[in-house]
């Protein structure tokens, strides 16, 4: 009587399968080693060459210079930071120390300060003082609209 074993690969090595139930001949398991040599190519890769790309456009923001300015001294401020130190529009946050409930007294600095309400979702996406300052503007123009 002939049992079936069926041959298996795995990423590693090829197996055999039965099941252990029947019987091979008397013996329990079947094992075997494969061996395999490949020839030894040198991978070439094309040359990648990293230059500078000069700066063609400047990020502004788009918030009045007031606007900037006043929430500039709001995150001084709330932060405690000296009057000598530089904040501008593309400050970040997380740059000054500041961490998440650091960035939520801001905001709700921010609100009592331009007597506006600020969103959670909108507040999330606050990164750097410009941000903040253009959420300002906008909210400020709904606001009187």
């Amino acid at each position: 009587m002939a049992v079936p074993i069926t041959a298996a690969a795995s990423a590693r090595s090829p197996v055999l399968v039965y099941s252990p139930a029947l019987r091979v001949q008397g013996m329990d398991a079947v094992s075997f080693r494969v061996s395999a040599s490949f020839p030894r190519q040198r991978a070439s890769f094309p040359s990648i060459r990293v230059q500078r790309i000069p700066k063609r456009f400047q990020v502004s923001c788009s918030a009045k210079q007031e606007t900037i300015e006043k929430v500039c001294e709001i995150v001084k401020g709330q932060l405690a930071l000296p009057e000598d130190s530089t904040v501008t529009g593309e400050t970040k946050f997380v740059d000054l120390g500041a961490d998440s409930l650091d960035t939520v007294e801001i905001v709700m600095g921010l609100e009592e300060a331009f007597q506006i309400s600020v969103d959670e979702s909108s507040a999330q996406e606050i990164q750097t003082v410009g941000d903040a300052a253009a959420l300002i503007d906008k909210l400020i123009a709904e606001k009187d609209a």
